[in-house]
Protein backbone atom coordinates (compact mmCIF):
# COMPACT_ATOMS: atom_id res chain seq x y z
CA UNK A 1 0.00 0.00 0.00
CA UNK A 2 1.10 3.59 -0.85
CA UNK A 3 0.39 5.55 2.16
CA UNK A 4 -0.81 9.41 2.30
CA UNK A 5 2.06 11.46 4.11
CA UNK A 6 3.39 9.83 7.06
CA UNK A 7 5.97 11.46 8.57
CA UNK A 8 9.54 10.83 8.44
CA UNK A 9 10.85 9.42 11.74
CA UNK A 10 14.38 7.69 11.19
CA UNK A 11 17.40 6.96 13.38
CA UNK A 12 18.18 11.08 13.30
CA UNK A 13 14.81 12.07 14.99
CA UNK A 14 14.74 8.92 17.54
CA UNK A 15 18.15 10.23 18.59
CA UNK A 16 17.31 13.56 19.17
CA UNK A 17 13.91 12.61 21.18
CA UNK A 18 16.12 10.57 23.15
CA UNK A 19 18.10 13.19 24.08
CA UNK A 20 15.43 15.23 25.10
CA UNK A 21 14.23 12.29 27.37
CA UNK A 22 17.31 11.70 29.12
CA UNK A 23 18.03 15.08 29.33
CA UNK A 24 15.31 15.22 32.34
CA UNK A 25 13.25 18.31 30.92
CA UNK A 26 10.55 17.40 28.37
CA UNK A 27 8.31 19.92 28.87
CA UNK A 28 8.80 23.55 27.46
CA UNK A 29 12.60 24.51 28.04
CA UNK A 30 16.17 24.93 26.12
CA UNK A 31 15.05 23.02 23.33
CA UNK A 32 11.74 24.88 22.39
CA UNK A 33 13.67 28.38 22.68
CA UNK A 34 16.57 26.74 20.48
CA UNK A 35 13.94 25.75 18.09
CA UNK A 36 12.45 29.12 18.13
CA UNK A 37 15.87 30.89 17.24
CA UNK A 38 16.45 28.60 14.91
CA UNK A 39 12.86 28.98 12.66
CA UNK A 40 13.58 32.63 13.24
CA UNK A 41 17.01 32.49 11.25
CA UNK A 42 15.48 30.39 8.68
CA UNK A 43 12.35 32.27 8.32
CA UNK A 44 14.38 35.39 8.47
CA UNK A 45 12.80 37.40 11.26
CA UNK A 46 13.70 38.77 14.89
CA UNK A 47 11.06 36.48 16.79
CA UNK A 48 9.26 33.22 16.99
CA UNK A 49 6.43 32.05 19.57
CA UNK A 50 5.95 28.19 19.80
CA UNK A 51 2.87 26.78 20.26
CA UNK A 52 1.36 23.25 20.28
CA UNK A 53 -0.93 24.17 17.21
CA UNK A 54 -1.31 26.44 14.46
CA UNK A 55 -4.62 26.93 15.86
CA UNK A 56 -3.36 27.87 19.07
CA UNK A 57 -1.68 30.50 17.07
CA UNK A 58 -4.37 31.86 15.20
CA UNK A 59 -6.26 31.93 19.00
CA UNK A 60 -3.66 34.12 19.99
CA UNK A 61 -3.49 36.50 17.26
CA UNK A 62 -7.03 37.41 17.80
CA UNK A 63 -7.17 37.23 21.41
CA UNK A 64 -4.06 39.98 21.38
CA UNK A 65 -6.10 41.69 18.38
CA UNK A 66 -9.04 42.07 21.39
CA UNK A 67 -11.46 40.22 18.94
CA UNK A 68 -14.52 40.33 20.91
CA UNK A 69 -18.77 39.22 20.52
CA UNK A 70 -20.18 41.76 17.58
CA UNK A 71 -16.88 41.91 15.71
CA UNK A 72 -16.18 40.07 12.29
CA UNK A 73 -13.36 38.29 10.59
CA UNK A 74 -13.48 37.67 7.04
CA UNK A 75 -12.48 33.87 6.07
CA UNK A 76 -12.11 31.83 3.20
CA UNK A 77 -15.27 29.64 2.16
CA UNK A 78 -12.48 26.62 1.29
CA UNK A 79 -10.37 25.85 4.32
CA UNK A 80 -10.24 23.88 7.26
CA UNK A 81 -12.61 24.25 9.80
CA UNK A 82 -9.71 25.51 12.20
CA UNK A 83 -9.12 29.05 10.78
CA UNK A 84 -13.55 29.66 11.07
CA UNK A 85 -13.50 27.80 14.67
CA UNK A 86 -11.04 30.24 16.14
CA UNK A 87 -13.18 33.13 15.56
CA UNK A 88 -16.18 31.67 17.13
CA UNK A 89 -13.93 31.04 20.04
CA UNK A 90 -13.94 34.64 20.85
CA UNK A 91 -17.52 34.83 19.95
CA UNK A 92 -17.06 37.02 16.68
CA UNK A 93 -18.68 36.16 13.38
CA UNK A 94 -16.75 34.37 10.56
CA UNK A 95 -17.62 35.88 7.37
CA UNK A 96 -17.05 33.28 4.98
CA UNK A 97 -16.04 34.75 1.38
CA UNK A 98 -15.20 32.78 -2.22
CA UNK A 99 -12.17 31.96 -3.47
CA UNK A 100 -10.42 32.45 -6.64
CA UNK A 101 -11.84 30.62 -9.86
CA UNK A 102 -8.41 29.83 -10.97
CA UNK A 103 -6.46 28.59 -7.78
CA UNK A 104 -7.94 27.67 -3.81
CA UNK A 105 -7.23 31.11 -2.11
CA UNK A 106 -9.00 33.87 -0.82
CA UNK A 107 -11.03 35.89 -3.57
CA UNK A 108 -9.48 39.98 -2.79
CA UNK A 109 -12.53 40.79 -4.25
CA UNK A 110 -14.78 38.88 -2.27
CA UNK A 111 -13.03 40.16 0.58
CA UNK A 112 -13.78 43.74 -0.41
CA UNK A 113 -17.37 43.38 -0.96
CA UNK A 114 -17.35 41.44 2.66
CA UNK A 115 -15.80 44.34 4.55
CA UNK A 116 -18.10 46.65 7.42
CA UNK A 117 -17.35 48.65 10.22
CA UNK A 118 -17.33 45.71 12.20
CA UNK A 119 -14.69 43.80 10.42
CA UNK A 120 -11.69 43.36 12.89
CA UNK A 121 -9.33 41.12 10.95
CA UNK A 122 -8.93 38.83 7.50
CA UNK A 123 -7.60 35.58 8.03
CA UNK A 124 -5.81 34.68 4.24
CA UNK A 125 -4.75 31.05 4.13
CA UNK A 126 -1.79 29.63 1.81
CA UNK A 127 -3.97 26.86 0.70
CA UNK A 128 -1.41 23.84 -0.14
CA UNK A 129 1.48 25.99 0.65
CA UNK A 130 0.71 28.06 -2.39
CA UNK A 131 0.60 31.82 -0.73
CA UNK A 132 -2.15 34.22 -1.28
CA UNK A 133 -2.39 37.55 -2.68
CA UNK A 134 -0.75 39.38 -0.23
CA UNK A 135 -0.05 42.23 -1.95
CA UNK A 136 -3.75 43.01 -3.41
CA UNK A 137 -4.80 42.19 0.27
CA UNK A 138 -2.39 44.69 1.87
CA UNK A 139 -3.61 47.45 -0.44
CA UNK A 140 -7.12 46.63 -0.19
CA UNK A 141 -6.75 47.28 3.66
CA UNK A 142 -4.71 50.31 3.31
CA UNK A 143 -6.89 51.85 1.27
CA UNK A 144 -9.15 55.02 2.42
CA UNK A 145 -12.43 53.24 1.95
CA UNK A 146 -11.34 50.75 3.97
CA UNK A 147 -9.43 52.38 6.60
CA UNK A 148 -12.90 54.71 6.64
CA UNK A 149 -14.83 52.07 7.85
CA UNK A 150 -12.88 50.08 10.30
CA UNK A 151 -13.75 51.06 13.94
CA UNK A 152 -11.06 50.06 16.65
CA UNK A 153 -12.15 49.32 20.23
CA UNK A 154 -8.89 49.04 21.92
CA UNK A 155 -6.04 50.58 22.17
CA UNK A 156 -4.05 47.63 19.73
CA UNK A 157 -6.61 48.14 17.14
CA UNK A 158 -6.49 52.06 17.51
CA UNK A 159 -1.97 51.72 17.08
CA UNK A 160 -2.56 49.23 14.10
CA UNK A 161 -5.21 51.35 12.91
CA UNK A 162 -6.43 49.07 9.64
CA UNK A 163 -7.82 45.66 9.67
CA UNK A 164 -5.34 43.37 10.87
CA UNK A 165 -4.18 41.08 8.06
CA UNK A 166 -3.77 37.02 9.39
CA UNK A 167 -1.77 34.32 7.53
CA UNK A 168 -3.11 31.07 8.19
CA UNK A 169 0.08 29.94 7.03
CA UNK A 170 -0.39 26.26 7.96
CA UNK A 171 0.58 24.68 5.27
CA UNK A 172 3.38 27.36 3.84
CA UNK A 173 6.55 27.06 5.83
CA UNK A 174 9.53 27.47 3.39
CA UNK A 175 6.83 28.93 0.40
CA UNK A 176 8.27 32.91 -1.17
CA UNK A 177 6.03 35.41 -1.87
CA UNK A 178 8.02 37.75 -3.83
CA UNK A 179 10.96 36.15 -2.92
CA UNK A 180 10.29 36.62 0.70
CA UNK A 181 9.51 33.14 2.82
CA UNK A 182 6.19 33.53 4.10
CA UNK A 183 5.63 35.43 7.43
CA UNK A 184 6.72 38.79 5.89
CA UNK A 185 3.52 39.55 4.15
CA UNK A 186 0.83 39.09 6.97
CA UNK A 187 1.40 40.92 10.21
CA UNK A 188 1.11 38.12 11.87
CA UNK A 189 1.23 34.00 10.59
CA UNK A 190 0.35 31.10 11.94
CA UNK A 191 2.21 27.97 11.09
CA UNK A 192 1.79 23.97 11.79
CA UNK A 193 3.90 21.59 12.18
CA UNK A 194 1.21 18.91 12.82
CA UNK A 195 2.76 15.06 11.69
CA UNK A 196 1.37 15.60 8.02
CA UNK A 197 3.01 18.93 7.34
CA UNK A 198 6.51 19.32 5.48
CA UNK A 199 7.69 19.93 9.22
CA UNK A 200 6.48 18.29 11.81
CA UNK A 201 6.92 18.17 15.41
CA UNK A 202 4.37 15.31 15.49
CA UNK A 203 1.56 18.24 16.78
CA UNK A 204 3.11 21.83 16.59
CA UNK A 205 2.95 25.52 15.36
CA UNK A 206 4.87 28.95 15.50
CA UNK A 207 3.58 32.11 14.99
CA UNK A 208 5.91 34.57 13.46
CA UNK A 209 5.73 38.68 13.73
CA UNK A 210 5.67 41.21 11.21
CA UNK A 211 4.37 44.58 13.01
CA UNK A 212 7.62 45.92 13.99
CA UNK A 213 6.51 49.38 12.50
CA UNK A 214 3.70 49.61 15.52
CA UNK A 215 4.98 47.24 18.10
CA UNK A 216 8.00 45.90 19.64
CA UNK A 217 8.16 42.34 18.59
CA UNK A 218 10.03 40.85 22.19
CA UNK A 219 7.64 41.95 23.84
CA UNK A 220 4.51 40.52 21.89
CA UNK A 221 6.56 37.27 22.05
CA UNK A 222 6.53 37.64 25.59
CA UNK A 223 2.71 38.29 25.79
CA UNK A 224 2.16 35.55 23.47
CA UNK A 225 4.38 32.95 25.65
CA UNK A 226 2.50 34.82 28.74
CA UNK A 227 -0.67 33.81 27.00
CA UNK A 228 0.21 30.29 26.40
CA UNK A 229 0.53 29.15 29.87
CA UNK A 230 -2.85 30.10 31.79
CA UNK A 231 -1.07 33.81 31.87
CA UNK A 232 1.38 32.68 33.80
CA UNK A 233 4.55 34.63 34.18
CA UNK A 234 6.84 31.72 34.59
CA UNK A 235 6.98 29.22 32.48
CA UNK A 236 7.94 25.58 34.40
CA UNK A 237 11.47 25.63 33.27
CA UNK A 238 12.14 29.25 34.98
CA UNK A 239 9.62 28.14 38.19
CA UNK A 240 12.16 24.88 39.09
CA UNK A 241 15.75 26.97 39.13
CA UNK A 242 16.95 27.49 42.92
CA UNK A 243 14.84 29.93 44.45
CA UNK A 244 12.48 30.68 41.39
CA UNK A 245 9.12 29.36 42.31
CA UNK A 246 7.68 32.09 43.06
CA UNK A 247 4.75 33.56 39.62
CA UNK A 248 2.09 35.49 38.95
CA UNK A 249 -1.44 35.21 36.79
CA UNK A 250 -1.60 38.22 34.51
CA UNK A 251 -4.50 37.25 32.77
CA UNK A 252 -7.03 34.27 31.86
CA UNK A 253 -4.64 32.50 29.46
CA UNK A 254 -4.92 29.30 27.72
CA UNK A 255 -3.03 26.33 27.46
CA UNK A 256 -1.24 25.93 23.92
CA UNK A 257 2.98 25.41 25.16
CA UNK A 258 5.48 23.05 23.00
CA UNK A 259 7.68 20.81 24.80
CA UNK A 260 11.02 20.31 23.93
CA UNK A 261 9.96 16.88 22.85
CA UNK A 262 8.26 18.44 20.34
CA UNK A 263 11.07 20.59 19.43
CA UNK A 264 13.26 17.68 19.64
CA UNK A 265 11.58 16.52 16.30
CA UNK A 266 11.45 20.00 15.00
CA UNK A 267 15.09 20.57 15.16
CA UNK A 268 15.78 17.77 13.05
CA UNK A 269 12.79 18.24 10.45
CA UNK A 270 14.39 22.21 9.84
CA UNK A 271 17.92 20.96 9.50
CA UNK A 272 17.12 18.85 6.44
CA UNK A 273 13.93 21.09 5.56
CA UNK A 274 15.57 22.18 2.12
CA UNK A 275 16.23 18.75 1.34
CA UNK A 276 12.57 17.90 2.24
CA UNK A 277 11.38 21.01 -0.46
CA UNK A 278 13.97 19.68 -3.15
CA UNK A 279 12.61 16.10 -2.54
CA UNK A 280 8.83 17.39 -2.69
CA UNK A 281 9.07 19.43 -5.71
CA UNK A 282 10.48 16.76 -7.66
CA UNK A 283 7.23 15.00 -6.42
CA UNK A 284 5.25 17.67 -7.41
CA UNK A 285 7.12 18.02 -10.81
CA UNK A 286 6.78 13.88 -11.40
CA UNK A 287 3.08 14.74 -10.89
CA UNK A 288 2.48 16.99 -12.88
CA UNK A 289 4.68 15.60 -15.78
CA UNK A 290 2.51 12.73 -15.93
CA UNK A 291 -0.79 14.27 -16.20
CA UNK A 292 -0.52 17.14 -18.74
CA UNK A 293 -1.50 15.02 -21.42
CA UNK A 294 -5.07 13.92 -20.11
CA UNK A 295 -8.04 16.30 -20.99
CA UNK A 296 -9.50 15.83 -18.08
CA UNK A 297 -6.86 16.82 -15.88
CA UNK A 298 -6.72 20.40 -13.58
CA UNK A 299 -2.79 20.19 -12.45
CA UNK A 300 -2.15 22.50 -9.54
CA UNK A 301 -0.23 25.95 -10.22
CA UNK A 302 2.61 26.04 -7.75
CA UNK A 303 5.09 28.76 -9.05
CA UNK A 304 4.07 31.73 -11.28
CA UNK A 305 6.25 35.37 -11.32
CA UNK A 306 5.39 35.56 -7.65
CA UNK A 307 4.50 32.72 -5.50
CA UNK A 308 6.55 29.36 -5.04
CA UNK A 309 4.82 26.86 -3.10
CA UNK A 310 5.72 24.73 -0.30
CA UNK A 311 5.41 22.18 -2.25
CA UNK A 312 2.65 20.35 0.84
CA UNK A 313 -0.69 19.58 -1.05
CA UNK A 314 -0.90 18.38 -4.69
CA UNK A 315 -4.23 19.42 -5.07
CA UNK A 316 -5.27 17.53 -8.72
CA UNK A 317 -8.84 18.47 -10.16
CA UNK A 318 -10.36 16.75 -12.62
CA UNK A 319 -12.71 18.48 -15.23
CA UNK A 320 -16.66 17.91 -15.68
CA UNK A 321 -16.94 15.44 -12.98
CA UNK A 322 -19.70 15.40 -10.21
CA UNK A 323 -19.06 15.14 -6.33
CA UNK A 324 -20.23 11.83 -6.52
CA UNK A 325 -18.39 10.60 -9.46
CA UNK A 326 -15.09 12.22 -7.89
CA UNK A 327 -15.86 10.20 -4.94
CA UNK A 328 -16.33 6.87 -7.03
CA UNK A 329 -13.24 7.47 -8.25
CA UNK A 330 -11.53 7.08 -5.02
CA UNK A 331 -13.15 4.54 -3.98
CA UNK A 332 -11.57 3.01 -7.15
CA UNK A 333 -7.57 4.40 -6.11
CA UNK A 334 -8.42 3.10 -2.32
CA UNK A 335 -9.19 -0.53 -3.89
CA UNK A 336 -5.70 -0.68 -5.69
CA UNK A 337 -4.23 0.20 -2.15
CA UNK A 338 -3.37 4.02 -2.81
CA UNK A 339 -4.10 6.22 -0.36
CA UNK A 340 -5.57 9.77 -1.70
CA UNK A 341 -7.39 12.82 0.49
CA UNK A 342 -9.74 15.25 -0.06
CA UNK A 343 -8.76 19.13 0.64
CA UNK A 344 -11.22 20.12 2.32
CA UNK A 345 -14.83 19.68 2.23
CA UNK A 346 -15.93 23.55 2.24
CA UNK A 347 -17.22 25.09 6.07
CA UNK A 348 -20.38 25.81 4.87
CA UNK A 349 -21.17 22.39 3.66
CA UNK A 350 -20.30 21.26 7.48
CA UNK A 351 -22.72 20.40 10.12
CA UNK A 352 -22.46 23.16 12.66
CA UNK A 353 -21.96 25.84 9.60
CA UNK A 354 -24.52 25.09 7.83
CA UNK A 355 -26.54 25.33 11.54
CA UNK A 356 -25.39 28.44 11.52
CA UNK A 357 -26.81 29.66 8.44
CA UNK A 358 -23.76 29.52 5.75
CA UNK A 359 -25.22 27.88 2.30
CA UNK A 360 -23.10 26.45 -0.11
CA UNK A 361 -24.96 27.87 -2.91
CA UNK A 362 -22.88 31.38 -2.06
CA UNK A 363 -19.59 29.97 -2.60
CA UNK A 364 -19.53 28.88 -6.47
CA UNK A 365 -16.19 29.01 -6.97
CA UNK A 366 -15.26 27.08 -3.18
CA UNK A 367 -17.67 24.09 -4.84
CA UNK A 368 -16.26 24.01 -8.14
CA UNK A 369 -12.77 23.23 -6.47
CA UNK A 370 -13.99 20.76 -4.34
CA UNK A 371 -16.67 18.68 -6.29
CA UNK A 372 -13.83 17.38 -8.63
CA UNK A 373 -10.62 17.82 -6.29
CA UNK A 374 -8.47 14.91 -4.81
CA UNK A 375 -5.12 15.16 -2.92
CA UNK A 376 -2.18 12.99 -3.98
CA UNK A 377 0.31 11.29 -2.18
CA UNK A 378 3.48 13.33 -1.47
CA UNK A 379 5.90 12.49 1.46
CA UNK A 380 9.85 12.23 1.74
CA UNK A 381 10.64 8.62 1.48
CA UNK A 382 7.65 8.37 -1.82
CA UNK A 383 9.87 6.95 -4.37
CA UNK A 384 9.77 7.45 -8.28
CA UNK A 385 8.52 3.87 -8.78
CA UNK A 386 5.76 4.66 -6.44
CA UNK A 387 4.85 7.77 -7.74
CA UNK A 388 4.46 6.41 -11.13
CA UNK A 389 2.43 3.86 -9.48
CA UNK A 390 0.31 6.72 -8.37
CA UNK A 391 -0.14 8.36 -11.51
CA UNK A 392 -1.33 5.07 -13.32
CA UNK A 393 -3.75 4.33 -10.90
CA UNK A 394 -5.30 7.61 -10.66
CA UNK A 395 -5.22 7.74 -14.88
CA UNK A 396 -6.91 3.94 -14.21
CA UNK A 397 -9.89 4.68 -11.87
CA UNK A 398 -10.71 7.76 -13.64
CA UNK A 399 -11.37 5.67 -16.98
CA UNK A 400 -13.13 2.79 -14.85
CA UNK A 401 -15.35 5.40 -13.59
CA UNK A 402 -16.13 8.21 -16.25
CA UNK A 403 -14.98 5.89 -19.21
Amino acid sequence: MIPFSPPRIDQKTIDSVTEALQSGWISTGPKTKLFEEQLAKYVGTDHIVCLNSATAGMQLILNWLGVKEGDEVIVPAYTYCATANVVFHRGATPILVDVNPNDFNISVEAIKKAITHKTKAIIAVDIAGFPADYAEIISLINSEECKAKFQPNNPIQEKLGRIMLIADAAHSIGAKYKEEFTGHQADMSSYSFHAVKNLTTAEGGAVCFNVADKFDHATIKQQFKVSSLHGQTKDAFSKVQLGAWRYDIIEAGFKCNMTDLQAAIGLVELERYEDTLQRRKQIFDAYTKGFESESWAITPTYENEDKITSYHLYMLKIKDVTESQRDEIINVISENQVAVNVHYIPIPMLTFYKNKGYKMEDYPNAYNHFKGEITLPVFYNLNDEQVQIVIQTVKNAITKVLG
